[in-house]
């Protein structure tokens, strides 16, 4: 299976150990999403925008932790998006996001650049 990231996960991100184990995949500029900066992560809903990602393949016990990370928040849902990498898993943001700071650049390790 594969999983799509796109903030915190990323290499060199401050999540990113936890990618140690999955097998990079490519890079990936996805359409029909929007970026918001929740701070020391990011959000992600559908919209008119693209971001920039990065897909890996994953094994059950890897998705399981990602499931764990993200549900501690429960602010995210798992929904299959199609790559060119194959189908992979994306976290969606669940809540409004009114008020928080688009990024337009739609890429996370490059916001600072949108200010």
């Amino acid at each position: 299976m594969r999983i799509i990231v796109y903030g915190s996960l990323r290499r060199g991100q401050g999540n990113s150990h936890w990618m140690t184990n999955a097998q990079w995949l490519g890079e990936y500029r996805i359409a029909g999403y929007e970026l918001y900066d929740l701070g020391h992560y990011p959000a992600v809903i559908k919209g008119e925008g693209e971001i920039d990602c990065e897909v890996y393949r994953i094994d059950s016990s890897i998705l399981a932790e990602l499931d764990e990370l993200k549900n501690d928040t429960r602010d995210y849902k798992r929904e299959l998006v199609k790559t060119p990498y194959g189908s992979a898993w994306m976290y969606l943001y669940l809540h409004s996001v009114d008020g928080l700071k688009r990024i337009d650049s739609g890429d996370w390790v490059h916001r600072k650049d949108d200010e």
